[in-house]
C-alpha cells in the first residue's frame, strides 16, 4: 500500500458539550488531580497486579476521597444505559455514608482488583449487582472503619464515641466532626479492615430507593462522553470496508491512485477482510473507503467461519426444522418417551425464530495509539476490560501489562461490545496505528456495522407434549437445533449441550412430571453472538406458546393451567397472580374494547438470570398487522437496589422484545444481509409503544438480574394474544411477515 507522510489533522478541543480530546499528558494528568486520600494511583495499581490479591477488598483500587469529601469511585462494570453506576454509588454508599449524589462513577482500568464474576470480569448476563452486592457493601463499610479510625486518632477520642453522617465523622460528646476529605490522606495509611459490620435493612437510606440516574443530565446535556467523542493528539481517522462475504480478502484496487489523490487522505492499507483509508477527518475517510473499487478473493478452503456463496437464511431455518434427531440430552425428569407413549393425546409443533442484529445505537469505534515506551493504549466500547486486554496484546505482539485500556461509557451494547475479534474494529485500530505511526480513530459506517455485526443465532425447536384424559400435560419433549453463542466463543464439548441454547426450556417451573430437553448442534456460518437475555429471547417464546399450545388442545384456559402447574411453587404462582391483579383480572378473549377494536390478551412465565417474571399483553388486529396497546410485567427479583432502574429496564427490555416479536429479523442470501442500515431492518418506532405497567415483587430470595429479564415474555405473551385473534398458532417471528388482512374484525 502507499504509506505517505502522515498528514497531521489540526488539534480540536471543543467545550464540556463537545468531544474530548485527550493528549498522553492531559489525560494522565487529569487522573492524577482526582488522586487523593483512600487511593493508589492508576499506575501503582497496575503495577501491582501481579500480586495476589482477593477482589473487591482494596478500597484504595476503588475508592477516591476527594478534599471536598466527595468521591471518586471505580466501578468494575461498565456503564451501558442499564443504570450499574448508579446502583454501585448506591451500594457502596450506603456503607459508607455517604450521598451517591456525592458520586463520581468510571469504569475501571483492566486489574486483579476487578474480577467480581466468577474470577473474571464481565458486563452482561443482568450479573453486575447480583454478584458484588455482598462484597461491595463490605468495601463502602471498610472505607468507613478506616475514616472513623484516622478521626479518631485526630480528634483524640475513642473509636466507639463516632459515629458518620453523610460525608462526616461525628463526636456526639464533644460536638466536634470532621468531613470525610479532612481525614481521608491520613485513612489512605491504615490497613483495610478484615471484619465489619454491616448496615441494618431497616435503616437503609439509598438502597430500595428510586435514586435518580447519576448520569442522566450529562447524557441529556450532550455531555457524556462515548467512545465515538474522544480525541487524541495527532489522530487519523479511519474508515472501512469489508468484504461483502465473510471470508473474501482484498486484491486489486482498480482505482487505487484515484481514490490517494482524494483531498485529506492520508493513506490505504489492507487489512483481513477488508480495506481501509486514512485521512485527516472521518468523512473524507468514509467517502475514500467507499469509492475504492476491490476486487475480493474467494475464500480459501478451510477458512475459520467463511460464509458460503449460496447461503440464505431461508434455507438454513428449512435445514434446521427437518434436521432428525433426538439430540443430547440436557435435562431429563421421568420417563418422558414412556409418558407420550400412554398419553391421551400428543400434541406436536416446531418454531422458529430468524437472526437479529443489535443495533445499538452507539456505532462500533476504536482508538489506537502507540506510545513512546512501547505500550499501546487503546480507547474501546468493551464490555470485558481484561478480556479485550489480553486479545489487543496478541493482535499486536506485545505483553498484556503493555496494553492501556480505557473503557467508556456504552452507547448500548446488549451483548455487542463482548470479544468479537472479527466484529469488532479494535483489532484493524492496532494495525492502522502501527502502520501510520500515528494515533488512528477507526469508526465503522452503520453500513459496516450492519455487515460484520454478531447475530443471535437463528434456532429452530420441535415440541412433542403428551396430554392425560383431562388436558394436563404429563410429558414433553423439547429438542433445539441451533448452535448457542456460549459454545462459539468459550468452547463447545461434543457430547454436552450448550446451555445458551436450551435456556428457557430447560428448567422451566411448571411441574411437568415427564421431561426431557435436548440440543443438536448445527455450526451456523453467521458471525453469532451474545443478544439481549441470550437464549430466553427466543426460547421462551417457543415454550410459552407451546404451553398454549398444550392448553387449548386440553380444552384448558392458559392462566388457569399455569396456575394448576405452579400450585405447588408459591413464589411463582404469586408472582402470575400479581400480573394478573396489576392488569385488572384475566381475560383472554377476544373481547371488545371502548375504541370498538377487538382484542385479546395473552401470557407468559420467564425465569432468566436469576429474576422471575410474568407478562400480559392485550393487542388487535388493525391493517393486516398487529398492534400492541398494553403490556403488563410483574418482575421478583428477589431484592431490589434502585426501583426506578428495575422499571426503566423492564420498560427497555418490552420495547426491544416488542420490536423483535413483530418487526425484527435480518435475511441472507447469497450468502450477504440484505438490509445494511435501518432502512432496510425497521425497529420498532415510538407510535408503536404500548403503555408498560410494572410491579415488581420482592420475595425475598436470592437478588436476580434486572437488565434482561424484562424482554423473554414480551414476545410469546404478544403472540398467544394475536394467535386467540387470528384462529391459529403462530410459531415463527416476527410477526411482519404474516398477512393478518380480513382478520381485524
Amino acid at each position: 500500500m502507499n504509506d505517505m507522510t502522515p498528514i497531521h489533522g489540526r488539534s480540536s478541543t471543543r467545550g464540556k458539550d463537545g468531544p474530548l480530546n485527550v493528549s498522553r499528558r492531559g489525560f494522565l494528568g487529569g487522573a492524577a488531580a482526582l488522586v487523593l486520600s483512600v487511593a493508589v494511583p492508576v499506575g501503582r495499581a497496575r503495577a501491582q497486579a501481579a500480586a495476589a490479591v482477593t477482589p473487591g477488598t482494596r478500597v484504595n483500587a476503588f475508592l477516591e476521597i476527594r478534599p471536598d469529601s466527595t468521591v471518586l469511585f471505580r466501578s468494575a462494570f461498565i456503564e451501558g444505559g442499564q443504570g450499574i453506576f448508579t446502583a454501585m454509588a448506591q451500594i457502596v454508599g450506603e456503607e459508607l455514608d455517604v450521598d451517591p449524589t456525592n458520586f463520581t462513577v468510571e469504569g475501571a482500568p483492566p486489574g486483579p482488583d476487578y474480577l467480581l464474576t466468577g474470577g473474571g470480569r464481565f458486563t452482561g448476563g443482568s450479573m453486575s449487582v447480583r454478584m458484588s452486592y455482598e462484597i461491595m457493601r463490605k468495601l463502602g463499610a471498610s472505607a468507613r472503619q478506616m475514616l472513623l479510625q484516622a478521626a479518631a486518632e485526630r480528634l483524640g477520642v475513642p473509636l466507639s464515641e463516632l459515629s458518620t453522617e453523610p460525608g462526616r465523622v461525628i463526636h456526639a460528646a464533644s460536638g466536634q466532626s470532621l468531613a470525610y476529605g479532612e481525614v481521608a490522606d491520613a485513612a489512605a495509611e491504615l490497613p483495610v479492615p478484615t471484619d465489619v459490620a454491616l448496615g441494618d435493612r431497616a435503616d437503609f437510606r439509598w438502597i430500595g430507593k428510586p435514586v435518580a440516574r447519576l448520569d442522566a443530565r450529562d447524557k441529556s446535556t450532550g455531555r457524556a462522553h462515548y467512545a465515538i467523542d474522544l480525541k487524541v493528539d495527532n489522530m487519523l481517522h479511519a474508515a472501512v470496508q469489508h468484504s461483502p462475504r465473510l471470508g473474501g480478502e482484498p486484491g486489486a484496487l482498480a482505482n487505487e491512485g484515484e481514490v490517494q489523490a482524494m483531498p485529506g487522505v492520508h493513506s490505504i492499507h489492507r487489512l483481513p477482510g477488508a480495506v481501509a483509508v486514512l485521512a485527516d477527518s472521518w468523512w473524507r475517510a468514509r467517502r475514500a473507503v467507499e469509492a475504492l473499487e476491490v476486487t475480493w478473493s474467494e475464500p480459501a478452503g478451510g477458512t475459520p467461519h467463511a460464509m458460503p456463496a449460496d447461503f440464505s437464511s431461508d434455507a438454513h431455518k428449512k435445514m434446521l426444522k427437518t434436521t432428525p434427531g433426538d439430540g443430547i440430552a440436557f435435562e431429563q425428569e421421568g420417563d418422558a418417551a414412556g409418558a407420550l407413549a400412554g398419553a391421551a393425546r400428543v400434541v406436536e409443533a416446531t418454531y422458529d425464530a430468524p437472526y437479529l442484529v443489535h443495533g445499538q445505537l452507539e456505532p462500533p469505534s476504536a482508538i489506537a495509539r502507540w506510545n513512546e515506551d512501547g505500550t499501546l493504549e487503546l480507547w474501546i466500547p468493551n464490555q470485558a476490560p481484561e478480556m479485550f486486554q489480553a486479545d489487543a496484546a496478541k493482535v499486536a505482539g506485545i505483553e498484556p501489562d503493555k496494553v492501556i485500556i480505557h473503557s467508556p461509557m456504552l452507547g448500548g451494547f446488549f451483548g455487542r461490545h463482548f470479544l468479537y475479534q472479527s466484529a469488532n474494529p479494535f483489532p484493524q485500530a492496532i494495525l492502522l496505528a502501527r502502520a501510520a505511526g500515528q494515533p488512528v480513530k477507526l469508526v465503522w459506517s452503520r453500513e459496516e456495522e450492519f455487515l460484520r455485526d454478531t447475530l443471535r443465532p437463528m434456532s429452530a425447536v420441535r415440541f412433542r407434549a403428551g396430554l392425560d384424559a383431562n388436558g394436563v400435560p404429563v410429558a414433553l419433549d423439547a429438542v433445539a437445533v441451533c448452535e448457542g453463542p456460549t459454545g462459539r466463543w468459550f468452547g463447545r464439548q461434543p457430547d454436552k449441550v450448550d446451555s445458551s441454547a436450551v435456556e428457557g426450556i430447560a428448567g422451566k417451573i411448571y411441574a411437568i412430571e415427564n421431561r426431557r430437553v435436548a440440543q443438536i448442534h448445527v455450526d451456523d456460518p453467521a458471525i453469532i453472538g451474545f443478544w439481549r437475555s441470550v437464549g430466553h429471547s427466543m426460547n421462551d417464546f417457543f415454550y410459552e406458546t407451546f404451553f398454549d399450545e398444550m392448553a387449548d388442545a386440553g380444552q384448558q384456559d392458559p392462566y388457569e393451567l399455569r396456575m394448576q402447574l405452579l400450585a405447588d411453587s408459591p413464589r411463582h404462582s404469586n408472582l402470575l397472580q400479581a400480573v394478573v391483579d396489576l392488569s385488572g383480572g384475566w381475560k383472554r378473549g377476544p373481547f371488545t374494547a371502548e375504541d370498538g377494536m377487538r382484542r385479546a390478551r395473552g401470557v407468559a412465565m420467564a425465569s432468566p438470570f436469576g429474576s422471575e417474571v410474568a407478562t400480559i399483553a392485550e393487542v388487535s388486529l388493525r391493517d393486516g398487522g398487529v398492534v400492541v396497546h398494553d403490556v403488563w410485567v410483574a418482575i421478583d427479583p428477589g431484592s431490589i437496589v434502585n426501583p426506578a432502574i428495575i422499571e426503566a429496564q423492564v420498560n427497555s427490555a418490552v420495547a426491544l422484545g416488542l420490536s423483535s416479536a413483530l418487526l425484527e429479523e435480518v435475511v441472507y442470501v447469497d450468502g450477504m444481509p440484505q438490509a445494511r442500515n435501518f432502512d432496510g431492518y425497521p425497529i420498532l418506532p415510538p407510535d408503536r409503544m404500548p403503555r408498560v405497567h410494572v410491579r415488581i415483587v420482592e420475595s425475598g430470595s436470592p437478588m436476580g438480574g434486572i437488565g434482561e429479564p424484562g424482554l423473554p415474555g414480551v414476545p410469546p405473551a404478544v403472540v398467544n394474544a394475536a394467535s386467540v385473534l387470528t384462529g391459529q398458532r403462530i410459531r415463527s417471528l416476527p410477526l411482519s411477515k404474516l398477512d393478518l388482512k380480513g382478520m381485524e374484525g
